[in-house]
């Protein structure tokens, strides 16, 4: 495999970071994964804006390079029309300490991997062992900490489901571990608001530019629901169970996919 590092094609064999990188010793970073479809990359600028409102969050400094032409180099490098990027930008090396170094020297990387099979209808459940945290600004940052996902994965799977839904410390709805969520309710299709420790989705605003609104959801309102479906920049999938509740109506997320480019 070919890799972006810095500001050049790497093969994956003689790549090297630092291992005092923050990124590997403190998590402090970000990432973006992305969908490359017909050698384009989808809804690149929603993912660089993203980008760089986190790096603004962070205080972390934006590479001064061409992401777009980065991206698609790696990707041709790979010889990939459709398939996954990851980008990865951390704040580089620093001294020993929490405290960022004044003038750090961020790491990106770029990976490049062919597109998976399509995934079944994921089965939930809704994680005992943690909560989002709506008030930290961190629940609006695609950062490399992901703890609380990996816990309540772990949990996940130990209660035989695919994904965990993350309440927040309210009790209310906020998103799964690697996905936005949309119910229908009432007819009405509804996803959590940003304000209760959603992430800012790149394919949830593209089912918002739908018809879909934003509303505060408790776990009774996923119990009424009549259909679940979850985003990401990957597409769009279906849910057939959460909580051990079947579900079988899959149109609207069949609806969306037909409109919605890599959904």
């Amino acid at each position: 495999m070919m890799l972006w590092l810095g500001d050049r094609l790497t093969a994956e064999e003689a790549a090297r970071i630092s291992p005092l990188d923050r990124g590997f010793t403190l998590g402090d970073g970000l990432f973006e994964t992305l969908r490359l479809s017909g050698g384009a990359v989808l809804r690149l600028e929603a993912h660089l804006a993203r980008l760089a409102a986190g790096a603004r969050v962070l205080g972390l400094p934006m590479p001064s390079l061409d992401l777009g032409a980065a991206l698609a180099a790696t990707a041709q490098a790979n010889g990939l029309l459709d398939g996954v990027l990851r980008l990865t930008l951390t704040r580089g090396t620093g001294p020993r300490g929490v405290l960022p170094p004044a003038a750090p020297s961020p790491t990106l990387v770029i990976a490049a991997a062919p597109a998976g099979p399509a995934l079944p209808p994921a089965r939930l459940v809704i994680a005992e062992t943690t909560r989002r945290n709506e008030l930290s600004p961190l629940a609006q940052v695609k950062s490399l900490n992901y703890l609380d996902g990996i816990l309540a994965r772990q949990e996940a799977a130990r209660r035989g489901a695919d994904d965990a839904v993350l309440l927040n410390t309210k009790e209310r709805v906020a998103e799964t571990t690697i996905a936005n969520l949309f119910a229908l309710i009432d007819g009405a299709l509804v996803t959590p608001p940003l304000a209760d420790g959603v992430l800012p989705g790149v394919m949830r605003a593209a089912v918002m530019a739908e018809g879909a609104e934003e509303r505060p959801l408790g776990a009774f309102d996923l119990e009424r629901a009549g259909e679940i479906f979850l985003t990401s920049a990957l597409g769009i999938r279906s849910v057939s169970a959460i909580e051990g509740r079947a579900l079988s109506s899959f149109a609207t997320a069949e609806r969306l996919r037909a409109r919605i480019p890599g959904a």
